[in-house]
């Protein structure tokens, strides 16, 4: 299953689309997509505007890989628990944020192992693919990151 979070503020569009024509290409409909109020609803998976905590980590245990935007509270809690994220940063220049910050967050983490980037949308089926190419021979990441990465991490963001 593949678990899709835009986060708490805004809905991102562009993102959620991407994903949705991937699906279809690929036939593949497990997705959980929480789109942020107002925000696009794919034609295909579970859609919800908001979910609540307890769901988010019902949802977000039990899937393969997630997808989010570049918000640091994905990023930490994938990295912290071992999950394959691809990762794709909002931009302000698409008016999809107040500020390009995570363009800035994406860009200082995007080669850290476990996170699949996406630089725009031409690039998400690769990252997505590549994640699930990486789960199906790994399992779940056999690893998660040790506190001094994500302790780093927030230490240079924060």
């Amino acid at each position: 299953m593949i678990f899709v979070t835009v986060g708490t503020q805004l809905s991102f569009d562009r993102l959620i689309k991407a994903i949705e024509k991937w699906a279809i290409e690929q036939n593949y409909s497990d997705c959980v997509f929480q789109v942020g109020e107002q925000g696009y609803r794919p034609k295909i998976g579970k859609v919800f505007d908001f979910i609540s905590g307890k769901e988010a980590d019902e949802y977000f245990n039990n899937a393969d890989v997630v997808i989010g935007h570049a918000g640091m509270g994905t990023i930490l809690s994938c990295l912290s628990e071992g999950k394959p994220l691809v990762v794709m940063p909002r931009l302000y220049s698409l008016n999809e944020h107040r500020n390009d910050h995570q363009l800035a967050t994406y860009m200082k983490l995007k080669e850290l192992a476990g996170l699949h980037p996406a630089d725009d949308e031409t690039m998400l089926a690769d990252a997505i693919n590549s994640a699930l190419a990486a789960t199906a021979s790994q399992g779940q990441l056999n690893h998660i990151a040790p506190p001094q990465i994500t302790d780093y991490i927030k230490k240079i963001v924060f």
